[in-house]
């Protein structure tokens, strides 16, 4: 039997990071060059309930759009809102059900399985952004990370982008065999581990 990687820890992290951003950081710069901490946040809402919808073959509008088509906003009622979708979210791809079979994310039909991990990595990978954006702290748990390492290591041997940087996540970014699994899961997606807001 596969052991699904669960959801719920990466989900935890992203909600304590959202409830220490300050009003005052919404307009500040993240390691996204197209996202302010505030489309960022807006970007997490899209993709939990699209991921949310694409645990629970339900199909719409949430699983159909393109999140990188469009630079997204909060919604107006996000701090009370995200706990809820993050909950949502994680708590859906709890069940065995979900990772069977195929779904839809992002406009794409894919296997579930791969969409579930698909979710953890934005999980992952967007905390980091929003931890860093903010000055917080961020450490998640290590086989959550081994689980997305192992997925877009895949993902870019299947593509062949590892070199020219013309898949989904951009040029990587070289990080030593030996770095911590966050810093290698960071130059998979393209992402320097050592980015800092500019001063």
């Amino acid at each position: 039997m596969t052991r699904h990687p669960d959801l719920r820890p990466a989900a935890r992290d992203v909600r304590g990071l959202l409830e220490r951003v300050a009003d005052r950081q919404l307009d500040a710069p993240t390691p996204c060059p197209d996202y302010t901490v505030a489309q960022l946040i807006g970007h997490i809402a899209g993709f939990c309930a699209g991921f949310r919808d694409a645990a629970r073959k339900d199909f719409g509008p949430t699983t159909d759009s393109d999140p990188g088509a469009f630079v997204p906003e909060p919604p107006a009622d996000w701090r009370d809102l995200l706990p809820v979708l993050l909950g949502e979210m994680s708590d859906a791809w709890c069940g065995a059900q979900a990772w069977e079979g195929e779904t839809v994310a992002g406009g794409v039909t894919l296997p579930a399985a791969a969409a579930g991990r698909f979710a953890l990595n934005e999980l992952l990978v967007h905390g980091w952004d929003l931890a860093r954006a903010t000055g917080q702290d961020y450490g998640p748990a290590e086989p959550g990370l081994r689980a997305a390492i192992t997925l877009l290591s895949d993902v870019r041997a299947a593509s062949g982008d590892a070199a020219d940087g013309s898949g989904p996540f951009g040029r990587p970014v070289p990080v030593p065999a030996a770095a911590p699994p966050l810093d290698r899961l960071l130059g998979l997606t393209g992402r320097d581990p050592a980015w800092s807001p500019p001063r």
